[in-house]
């Protein structure tokens, strides 16, 4: 067992999410769980390894989003991108279920998906496999004690910067002002991966204007955190 402060369970890693299920899905989503998601779900990470390039051949890029929320960031991306695949994780099932029916909506053909842990298919990535890692507004986990559940720590971190490639971009997004500087002393830290914003001074300062290709979700707009969003850029050298 590491005896790394931010990863104490790293054989049996803790949940660094919350509910699985909420709220009743509605019929016609929870039909496409039984229709559209299996044509579209990744392999089984935890049977072997995960090729992106066996995934959409021809792809000129893939890009992974963790934790994908209602899916509408993810859907918007792949919109815009077609030639681009874009893999999506989520374990919350009402989250998949939204997913599901903008994928179905907008007849999306490049969305591969992965209702459970990402930390899974992290670990099944082949070194260099991705252009872009996406972390949108993940579980904060305020209390100290639950800091360990985080999603983005030292070893998630390494494990990002093995599978982007060289010049491949991760891009972290939070509201809450005791997450950003958690995120941003841990991403800094990581071999191989290079702040593209190292400016001095507080957060109002630093990173708080969206980049150009940011699609805004439901959930940011709610602002349920205290602060306007953070968004943090690092590329893989």
């Amino acid at each position: 067992m590491s005896s790394d402060p931010d990863n104490q369970f790293i054989d049996r890693p803790l949940r660094s999410f919350g509910r699985i299920k909420s709220r009743a899905i509605k019929p016609k989503q929870a039909a496409l769980f039984d229709t559209l998601l299996p044509t579209i779900a990744l392999p089984d990470p935890k049977t072997g390894p995960v090729d992106p390039a066996a995934l959409m051949p021809g792809a000129t890029e893939v890009w992974l989003e963790i934790g994908f929320g209602g899916g509408e960031h993810l859907a918007e991306q792949a919109a815009r991108h077609p030639d681009t695949l874009m893999i999506g994780c989520e374990p919350f099932l009402n989250g998949v279920a939204s997913a599901l029916r903008h994928i179905d909506d907008r007849d999306l053909t490049n969305v591969r998906l992965h209702a459970d842990d990402a930390r899974d298919v992290l670990d099944a990535l082949p070194d260099g496999s991705l252009d872009r890692v996406m972390i949108l507004f993940p579980d904060p986990w305020h209390k100290v004690r639950h800091n360990k559940r985080r999603l983005l720590n030292d070893e998630t971190a390494a494990v990002i910067a093995r599978v982007l490639k060289p010049g491949g971009r991760v891009r972290f997004v939070t509201d809450w002002l005791d997450y950003a500087d958690w995120a941003l002393e841990r991403l800094q830290r990581t071999p191989g991966l290079v702040d593209m914003d190292p400016g001095e001074g507080d957060w109002p300062q630093r990173a708080m204007t969206p980049p150009a290709d940011h699609v805004v979700t439901r959930y940011e707009e709610k602002k349920l955190g205290d602060t306007a969003p953070i968004f943090l850029e690092f590329r893989k050298q």
